[in-house]
């Protein structure tokens, strides 16, 4: 086994194992959809939509909507910001509760294997407004408060590449990846430094450049404010549209 492929598993799975204690299991079902839109040589714009239910499509559990402006400071680097609309299913209640959401990042892209695989790098911040819901004397769901947290995020996510089909511009791969979120100073929302863990193992296909089709498995590990761990077992798929309108003029 080549040893970057060894490194990324030894972290992923000891991170894996080391939060996971005294955790209740579940599964789910993720949806996304995002577009990258290259606009001039230098800006872009982002849009991302995804849905995220029960591993049987009766209970919706989390709608996001997010868009965002993107400038390539060069070939391997994407400066990004943003806004975030999330919606979120609190069960005791059930009723949804929202969250509002400014996102800042820096991604770094980086080839390697003769040029084959590639090393994805992606730091977000993000400056997170979420309502809490309660109800009332009249038992009716009020927006009690809206809390403030700062979170950061660090997704390592690696292609693979497997073979070509048709021509060298389509192409199956392999992905493996993982993203850690920390929360940042004192905040309501959820006072633990360590927020949550996002694992992937998956296959795509990479069609002419321009679409990537991705589906696999997400270990997805919460650590809540209050109450046992939360280990979700999900079946993940995505479509990812780029689009380079620089080429077309």
């Amino acid at each position: 086994m080549h040893f970057k492929y060894k490194i990324i598993f030894g972290l992923t799975f000891m991170l894996s194992t080391v939060f996971a204690q005294k955790t209740i299991h579940g599964q789910a079902v993720w949806v996304a959809y995002t577009g990258q839109y290259k606009l001039t040589e230098k800006f872009g714009a982002h849009l991302e939509v995804q849905w995220r239910g029960d591993a049987n499509f009766e209970q919706n559990r989390q709608n996001l909507f997010r868009i965002g402006g993107m400038y390539y400071l060069n070939n391997q680097t994407t400066l990004s910001a943003g806004y975030g609309l999330i919606k979120t299913y609190k069960s005791s209640l059930n009723e949804f509760f929202t969250e509002n959401r400014a996102w800042e990042q820096i991604q770094y892209n980086h080839n390697w294997n003769e040029n084959k695989n590639t090393m994805t790098h992606r730091f977000r911040l993000e400056q997170r407004f979420v309502d809490n819901i309660v109800l009332n004397s009249d038992d009716i769901v009020i927006i009690e408060a809206t809390n403030y947290q700062n979170r950061l995020r660090y997704l390592n996510r690696n292609l693979l590449h497997l073979f070509n089909f048709n021509d060298d511009r389509n192409k199956a791969y392999a992905i493996l990846q993982d993203e850690l979120f920390f929360n940042l100073g004192d905040n309501k929302v959820n006072a633990n430094f360590f927020d949550q863990n996002r694992f992937f193992l998956g296959f795509g296909i990479n069609y002419e450049n321009t679409i990537r089709l991705e589906i696999g498995y997400l270990n997805h590990l919460v650590t809540p404010r209050t109450g046992n761990d939360i280990m979700n077992h999900n079946v993940s798929m995505s479509i990812t549209h780029n689009l380079n309108y620089t080429n077309k003029k």
